[in-house]
């Protein structure tokens, strides 16, 4: 049970970094195109394969993300430190998850509301789960069309075939407990 709920909590980061770019209360957020996004993340996790997710995407799902996201920070951060410049958003975050420290930046580039791309590298010490030092990754996000293949609203659909609704996330008993 333990490793479902790293995973559903591992999938919404994911969700997190392509519905906004980390919060920052001076910072306009970019609004993504509702409907069907392809996500494919590539990086030092796993073996460096691409891992390609698709999600069902409205404005309630952003803002509900951006606000789990906001709660997230608040918990776990000591340091969260946005900017802007056009259309790239860059960051720096230092926060807490269990007893490992979490340096990260991330640099997310905004391709109108239909595409982005977000480049992150962080260090984790004491290693997360025994081994992990340090990571990268890329995540690519385009929109892909409507909403299709029976997915509402909030469904995620991961690389490997697991459906999760983000919503569900945040509801007392949801997905992570209950290992959807």
């Amino acid at each position: 049970m333990p490793q479902v709920r790293f995973l559903a909590a591992a999938h919404v980061a994911v969700a997190l970094t392509l519905v906004s770019p980390p919060p920052a209360a001076a910072l306009d957020y970019p609004v993504l195109k509702n409907g069907q996004w392809e996500i494919t993340m590539t990086g030092s996790a796993g073996n460096g394969a691409p891992r390609t997710s698709t999600l069902c995407l409205d404005a309630s799902t952003q803002k509900n993300m951006l606000d789990m996201g906001l709660g997230m920070q608040k918990e776990m951060c000591s340091k969260m430190e946005t900017r802007r410049d056009g259309s790239r958003f860059y960051t720096e975050a230092e926060c807490r998850m269990g007893n490992s420290v979490i340096k990260a930046k991330t640099v997310m580039t905004m391709i109108g509301d239909t595409a982005y791309r977000t480049e992150s590298s962080a260090t984790f010490d004491p290693p997360l789960l025994k081994d992990l030092r340090e990571s990268k990754s890329v995540i690519d996000g385009k929109y892909t069309g409507a909403c299709r293949d029976g997915l509402q609203p909030g469904d995620l659909v991961t690389s490997t075939g697991q459906k999760i609704n983000l919503k569900d996330l945040q509801r007392p008993g949801g997905a992570a407990a209950n290992g959807k």
